[in-house]
């Protein structure tokens, strides 16, 4: 078996995304507009690709559908359980695993979901590979990405502008909202996608309250402002330059976050 190139990448995601959970109230709303737009049917085999929390899964569950789920972050999948019990969803099956080595045999699933997912594993095609691979005949495909142009797809790029380089050949993640390289990705393997955008409202009381929250709880900012804690003269230029950033996204006490929904049937 040939060794995994990104496997030290992949073992900072799992680390970097463990204080994700408080996170995962606001993208509530998205799980339920994904899981509306994918047309999930009762009895349907559904898997959900970087869960997280779970809230697309369990959205799915209450759908009528049977759900598999998987993350690379144990932290998180705790979390996920948590939220079953709570949700009385708790047939749903919880898995720590990769989005480029899927654990299940081909054509399980009716339908491959993933919310702000699948986008961070490193090569796309793998991923993509995967997801159909798992998926039944005329199965289909659809999840929630940011796109480039966009806030969260611009937060990606300061990052990455302020942070060491990724390994090489890594794909950013930003680029799964881009509907022509989505389409392009997709290839043979599926029919024309089909595209609907939507935006996540974020509550806010000031921006700098966002700041603060997404310096806690989203892992590449955590890690960015943790490796400028010591120049502190940078670190009030880093935080300057994200709070100019929100400004043009933040109103009535909102910071509105644009996403892209994709859906395809598999061939």
């Amino acid at each position: 078996m040939n060794q995994d190139p990104f496997a030290e990448l992949k073992q900072r995601q799992r680390e970097m995304w463990a204080s994700f959970a408080p996170t995962a109230m606001f993208t509530t709303p998205v799980a339920g507009h994904l899981v509306r737009f994918a047309r999930i049917a009762p009895g349907e085999a559904v898997l959900d690709v970087g869960t997280g929390t779970g809230v697309v899964a369990i959205t799915a569950a209450r759908a009528g559908a049977q759900v598999q789920a998987l993350d690379l972050t144990p932290e998180l999948l705790e979390q996920a359980r948590e939220n079953a019990r709570i949700a009385r969803r708790e047939d749903i099956v919880w898995t720590e695993g990769d989005a480029e080595q899927l654990p299940y045999p081909d054509a399980s699933f009716d339908v491959v979901l993933s919310q702000f997912g699948h986008m961070f594993a490193p090569r796309p095609d793998v991923a993509i590979a995967e997801m159909h691979r798992v998926l039944k005949r005329n199965g289909r495909i659809a999840f929630a990405t940011w796109p480039p142009e966009h806030l969260i797809g611009r937060v990606f790029a300061f990052v990455g502008r302020n942070s060491p380089p990724p390994p090489a050949g890594a794909a950013p993640p930003p680029l799964w909202g881009h509907p022509a390289t989505v389409t392009e990705r997709l290839g043979t393997r599926f029919d024309a996608p089909f595209f609907e955008r939507g935006t996540m409202a974020f509550p806010a009381l000031s921006i700098e309250h966002y700041r603060l929250f997404m310096e806690r709880s989203v892992g590449p900012i955590q890690k960015l402002v943790e490796s400028v804690a010591t120049e502190p003269d940078r670190l009030a230029a880093l935080r300057a330059e994200f709070d100019a950033m929100v400004a043009l996204y933040y109103a009535d006490n909102v910071v509105h976050q644009d996403y892209l929904l994709t859906r395809a049937q598999a061939r």
